[in-house]
């Protein structure tokens, strides 16, 4: 974790005698750390009094089992630009204003100068960004890992990445994927800059975390014209147990948020004992605007009623449901399902189908919803839930700013072999894929099909088809 004060350390003692004190001011580590180094080296420090050096003869050996920071590729900077003009725009439920090629190269240069990412495990919570592309470039052998709750933005970094940088979909609202729990050595995140999104996103960074040696790397910007905005921030992630290691003013530029003076500071945060003991939740409510700002309005009764009516239609009694598709939670026979999704930004409805396993479900969403919006979105959804729903799309119902998707458990002659042996895994999707199915990619084993990126689920869709 301490790679450039280690690489600092090793340059010192290659370059001749230094005394111990010396060491000590040279890598800015505390006096028991640069103990352990020494004792690390062993015999390959020559000790003349109170002075220290490495043996020549070790010095090169040393300098290559610590590395040094990856040297820029040509036109790197360019290429990130490739990136961000290709990605797509943000979903307009959630905050993000884009960083500039410059702030992403600086962020990946900074990580790679700060950790030895050739072994510590870099994970991005949220990255519409693309850091975690950037990452890749300057450094291949890095194991980088991206949480996000928009699938398109996986499937680009899936994409542009060769598959290199592992992709997890997960709302961060309603938790985090077991498979990536405790999972990090370093955490890097660019939150909503409200105090409850950067709360809940620091909480879950800390989640990720294998241990207290890890750190947690925070984007966050306000206005200097408003402390009290930053001191509500900082109070917030001091009270969730994290110390600040440092705080780097204007690191962050961003092509916009002309209110925060199109800047951010970079926050490095080391957990203490009692972040890891630290019950951590937040609400849904995190975002500045949209449906679920902290400043949303409730769905009108009328709205709710006329959901809860098309789930009963058939006569069945109707259960509510919140949006949270987490966990599994068992349906009783014979009961309908009506889950209001009117805050959906657009990756929840998927999850929802494929966690509620009940004969008859009705799901509202906004009349826009991506899923519902043109005839190829339509399909798409209508085919990635075959294996174990079929679908009625009711566009301007109950109202002409909802749409209520109404799913029914399909006839068993009614689907394809493919989709037909796909069903007990669609209708287990909290379960690990590697044990559900014979063959899965290895970088699927260990998640759940609700945690696994929209592109992936089409693709084992697909490989069940003829030919697959």
């Amino acid at each position: 974790m301490h790679a450039r004060e280690v690489r600092a350390a090793v340059t010192a003692l290659g370059r001749g005698w230094l005394s111990f004190d010396e060491l000590v001011r040279t890598t800015t580590l505390p006096r028991r750390t640069v103990e352990e180094l020494l004792d690390d080296l062993a015999d390959d420090v020559e000790r003349d009094g109170g002075l220290l050096r490495l043996r020549p003869d070790t010095v090169t050996a040393h300098h290559e089992r610590v590395g040094t920071a990856a040297a820029v590729p040509s036109g790197l900077r360019d290429e990130i630009g490739g990136h961000l003009d290709a990605v797509p725009p943000p979903l307009p439920a959630l905050d993000h204003v884009q960083a500039t090629p410059d702030t992403v190269l600086h962020r990946a240069r900074w990580l790679d100068e700060q950790y030895d990412l050739r072994h510590a495990r870099l994970l991005f919570l949220g990255d519409h960004d693309l850091t975690s592309l950037a990452v890749h470039a300057l450094r291949g052998e890095a194991d980088v890992t991206v949480v996000d709750v928009d699938d398109r933005v996986l499937e680009h970094i899936d994409t542009r990445s060769g598959g290199a940088v592992r992709t997890v979909h997960a709302d961060l609202r309603y938790g985090l994927p077991l498979a990536v729990t405790g999972t990090a050595d370093v955490v890097f995140s660019d939150p909503p800059y409200t105090p409850e999104g950067m709360t809940l996103f620091a909480s879950r960074a800390i989640e990720c975390l294998a241990d207290r040696a890890g750190r947690v790397v925070l984007a966050y910007g306000y206005s200097h014209r408003h402390p009290t905005l930053g001191h509500q921030v900082q109070r917030a992630l001091s009270g969730l147990g994290l110390t600040f290691e440092a705080i780097l003013p204007g690191f962050h530029r961003y092509a916009g948020a002309q209110a925060i003076g199109s800047a951010a500071d970079l926050y490095v945060c080391q957990p203490t004992a009692r972040a890891r003991k630290k019950k951590r939740g937040a609400g849904q409510a995190i975002y500045t605007h949209g449906p679920r700002s902290v400043e949303a309005t409730h769905t009108p009764e009328r709205v709710r009623a006329g959901l809860l009516s098309i789930a009963g239609e058939d006569g069945s009694p109707v259960e509510e449901r919140g949006p949270d598709w987490t966990a599994p939670a068992p349906v009783p026979e014979g009961t309908a399902v009506a889950v209001d999704l009117s805050g959906d930004p657009g990756p929840w409805l998927v999850r929802v189908l494929l966690a509620v396993n009940a004969g008859r479900a009705a799901l509202l969403v906004p009349n826009a919803h991506p899923d519902l919006a043109d005839a190829a979105g339509q399909r798409a959804l209508t085919e990635l839930l075959a294996p174990k729903y079929r679908l009625r799309l009711l566009r301007s119902t109950p109202d002409n700013t909802h749409a209520v998707v109404l799913a029914e458990t399909p006839d068993a002659g009614d689907a394809d072999t493919g989709t037909r042996r796909l069903r007990p895994v669609w209708t287990r999707a909290h379960g690990r894929l590697g044990n559900l199915l014979p063959r899965v990619p290895d970088d699927l084993a260990d998640l759940r099909l609700v945690d696994v990126p929209r592109h992936k689920i089409a693709r084992l869709l697909r490989a069940s088809g003829p030919g697959g």
